[in-house]
């Protein structure tokens, strides 16, 4: 097994890395660290380039231009069988013809270890995933969630310093994703190996990553871990993809003000924009305060309640500020506690306020907008 990073280094360095198909360009100059025993996910909607970098990594699709190291080991022109990584594809791409346990020994035979190494790793790994007792069996006698620990199996066999999974749950229904996330994390946390999975789900990069990277037309748009990635978005799409988000058309007022249609809104910071500026305020719907609303509290709004949404441990509320064509629409979040407590109901009014330091502000133009 590869020792996981040079001394005081980054595990894996990808450096101004491009991929073109044609005149299109999928990657766009991408650079990244990920530091020794890290467990990083890609984030992005489809086509944002997170699996085309992740299959550069592994040489399965090579960059354009650009580096990547890793243990300190330049592997930018190397094929995938002289890299040192193990893979998980979202198909799992099992072997049919070959019992489990053939098939989590596959790549320990291609490469010459002995019989009975093979088959003491293979019980090893099998007990690892919780499938001991499924060696006999064949692929299709097992069942998703199954196949899965399999193909895990079958990618940790060699020791690689480096795990790649490649949306290794989009295959599977809810109940069973949840349950291999924590067992998947737990793994990986147990052997230490640097991992990285690419992934359209937010909920698994927020539940899973030690630090998320979220992607959008072929560029990095923010690295951090999954609570900076949530709570302080740096860009108007990071905002919009991750987690629901209050995202409004304001007007700079003024330094730590500005306008939200007929609505003056104070705020912590006007990210250096001048009045007059046209603005994207944004805030989450959890931030929406009902509870404990002080006199003089800044931001305190009377809303018309909308539509309201059962979510479980939830509800989803339209709130209305404003008065006529200057009305504001808004969305906030009130949970099961505040819905039995204050009994908001479609038609009432309530009185809420926006905490200036949750509220976040964009360039227009930043969004594209």
């Amino acid at each position: 097994m590869a020792s996981n990073g040079t001394a005081g280094g980054p595990y894996l360095a990808v450096r101004r890395l491009t991929k073109s198909f044609g005149a299109f360009q999928a990657l766009k100059e991408v650079s990244l660290e990920v530091r020794r025993g890290e467990f990083v996910c890609f984030l992005g909607p489809s086509g944002c380039g997170k699996t085309t970098l992740l299959r550069a990594i592994a040489g399965l699709d090579p960059q354009s231009s650009g580096t990547i190291e890793q243990d300190g080991r330049d592997v930018s022109n190397l094929p995938p069988g002289q890299r040192d990584f193990g893979i998980v594809f979202q198909s799992y791409a099992l072997f049919p013809n070959l019992t489990i346990a053939a098939n989590v020994g596959y790549g320990l035979a291609s490469r010459g270890q002995g019989r009975e190494a093979i088959a003491a790793r293979v019980t090893e790994l099998l007990a690892l995933v919780g499938l001991s007792d499924q060696g006999a069996k064949y692929p299709a006698q097992l069942s998703g969630g199954q196949q899965q620990r399999v193909a895990l199996a079958r990618a940790l066999a060699p020791s690689p310093g480096l795990l790649l999974l490649d949306e290794p749950l989009s295959a599977l229904d809810a109940l069973v994703r949840v349950h291999l996330r924590r067992e998947i994390k737990a793994l990986q946390r147990r052997l230490g190996v640097t991992t990285i999975m690419v992934t359209h789900d937010q909920e698994e990069a927020l539940t899973m990553a030690d630090r998320i990277v979220v992607m959008d037309h072929g560029v990095i748009e923010q690295v951090g871990s999954p609570v900076e990635i949530y709570r302080n978005p740096r860009t108007p799409f990071v905002a919009d993809f991750v987690g629901r988000m209050n995202l409004l058309e304001a007007k700079v007022a003024g330094s730590g003000r500005v306008e939200l249609g007929a609505l003056s809104i104070a705020v912590a910071d006007t990210a250096g924009l001048s009045p007059g500026t046209g603005a994207l305020l944004c805030f989450r719907p959890e931030d929406v305060q009902v509870r404990g609303i002080e006199t003089g509290a800044a931001n305190a709004l009377e809303v018309l309640i909308g539509d309201i949404e059962f979510h479980g441990a939830y509800c989803r509320a339209a709130l209305s500020a404003g008065q006529g064509a200057g009305a504001v629409g808004l969305v906030a979040e009130f949970s099961i506690n505040l819905m039995r407590d204050l009994a908001p109901e479609t038609g009432k009014r309530l009185r809420i306020a926006l905490p200036p330091e949750r509220l976040r502000v964009f360039a227009r133009d930043s969004a594209g907008r």
